[in-house]
């Protein structure tokens, strides 16, 4: 039985060096709060921008804050190297939101979620987000549940998870 257990140990820690040490293009999900100061937001718009210079596909999702960052980030270096996929459809999004994803090229909609509330929409949406990423960075509080458990199911599913805690 430990022979197995450290054998998983040593297939996930190959699995993280490889992404990590990776030269070229990885797809990244960056996700986060919309309760986000200025001065972070144009830090992680800054962030993406040299992300997506490097070759980098960018997966996030539509709400206000950092994801709104890193669509701006993203749209600035390479529009063609962003995904953005919402919770909801495009009509359910604050009118803030829909001005700027009504630019972006490669924008899913989630419209079958339009009867959840936005917690479970948002939930259901990080989900998929993080099935199509190799890593995943975040932008949370402490207390922020859906993120921190979109997290937890990055970790189970074995990608590189970097949480960024604003408090």
């Amino acid at each position: 039985m430990s022979q197995s257990t450290d054998l998983i140990n040593l297939d996930t820690l190959a699995q993280e060096l490889a992404t990590i040490q990776q030269t070229g293009s990885k797809r990244i999900a960056l996700l986060g709060s919309r309760h986000v100061p200025i001065t972070h937001q144009n830090l992680i718009e800054m962030m993406t921008y040299a992300l997506v210079l490097s070759g980098n596909r960018i997966i996030t999702s539509g709400a206000t804050g950092t994801n709104s960052a890193a669509i701006k980030g993203a749209t600035r270096a390479d529009a063609n190297l962003l995904t953005v996929i919402l919770p909801q459809s495009l009509e359910r999004q604050p009118l803030e939101s829909r001005q700027q994803l009504e630019q972006v090229m490669h924008l899913v909609e989630n419209s079958s979620n339009d009867n959840l509330s936005l917690a479970e929409a948002s939930y259901l949406c990080n989900k998929e987000i993080v099935s199509r990423c190799q890593q995943l960075i975040c932008f949370a509080f402490h207390d922020s549940g859906t993120l921190l458990q979109t997290c937890q199911d990055a970790e189970e599913q074995r990608k590189v998870v970097t949480l960024f805690y604003f408090d």
